[in-house]
C-alpha cells in the first residue's frame, strides 16, 4: 500500500495558476443583470400604475 502523503508535484503549479487564471465569478455580469431587471420593474411599475 502506498504512503499517505502528498507531495506536490510539477504539474501541480501549473495547474493552480491555470485555475487562478479562469476560475472567476462573474460578479460584473450578475450586479449588471440586477440592475437592468431592477430598472425595467420599476418603469413597468411606473407606467402601469402612474
Amino acid at each position: 500500500m502506498k504512503p499517505m502523503i502528498w507531495h506536490p508535484e510539477e504539474k501541480d503549479q501549473k495547474v493552480n495558476q491555470y485555475l487562478d487564471q479562469i476560475n472567476r465569478a462573474p460578479y460584473e455580469l450578475i450586479v449588471g443583470m440586477l440592475l437592468v431587471v431592477l430598472c425595467l420593474f420599476t418603469f413597468s411599475f411606473l407606467f402601469v400604475f402612474l
